[in-house]
């Protein structure tokens, strides 16, 4: 069955849809706490779902906003079918983001920013340009402030390492991508999770950058091989 996508208004999310994706979320082994998706749904702007026969597959919870002037893609948290059709969900769900973006922010660069919690979420930043932290890379001054941006805007700002872009929570539950967390496979972004492995944080706060053309031409979010 193909997967199918819609967008819509936080306020207009379902408790029905609220359960399905707490359920995407358990069966990752990831229980959030009673009442916070509800909570999430009154705080952020936009719900994109997929679902396949019918039945909810994905969804991601985003904002698009200006900050400090910049045009950005906002997002709070993302949970799939684990192991099944994740990368082409993950990607059906940026598809719909992305969207919107080029239509708010027409012939512009525009930031991208999500909470990871595992190496394979660096899937949600394929194609993008400029991915802070990344394997190798030492983040410049302006990089680094643009990590204190985003930890304020996701309220993490009050421990986070600009060095590395780990987080703490501590004890307030947060959104994060819970995707493909089944999966083990080594990965060349496993080194900048070190900070989160020897507890120092419990997600990274990563941001790209989506170019205006790959937005006009519809080649973002690449999809997954075959």
């Amino acid at each position: 069955m193909a997967i199918e996508t819609i967008t819509k208004d936080c306020t207009a999310l379902t408790d029905e849809e609220l359960r399905a994706l707490a359920g995407l979320a358990e069966a990752h082994g990831v229980t959030f706490a009673d009442g916070f998706l509800a909570a999430e749904r009154d705080a952020w702007v936009l719900c994109a779902l997929a679902s396949e026969d019918e039945r909810i597959v994905g969804g991601m919870l985003f904002t698009l906003e200006r900050i400090g002037g910049t045009p950005s893609v906002l997002i709070d948290l993302v949970v799939t079918t684990p192991k099944e059709l994740e990368e082409l969900t993950l990607a059906s769900l940026l598809h719909e983001a992305y969207e919107r973006a080029l239509l708010a922010f027409p012939d512009e660069d525009v930031l991208v920013a999500a909470k990871l919690g595992t190496s394979a979420g660096y899937d949600l930043f394929a194609g993008l340009n400029d991915v802070v932290p990344r394997p190798g890379h030492r983040p410049t001054g302006e990089e680094r402030a643009w990590s204190r941006r985003l930890a304020k805007r996701f309220g993490l700002d009050g421990a986070l390492d600009d060095r590395t872009s780990g987080a703490v929570a501590g004890s307030r539950p947060i959104g994060f991508v819970v995707y493909r967390l089944a999966d083990a496979a080594p990965s060349a972004y496993d080194e900048v999770f070190s900070c989160c492995k020897e507890g120092a944080a419990d997600v990274l706060i990563v941001f790209g950058w989506a170019m205006a053309e790959g937005l006009a031409d519809g080649s973002l979010p690449p999809l997954p091989s075959a």
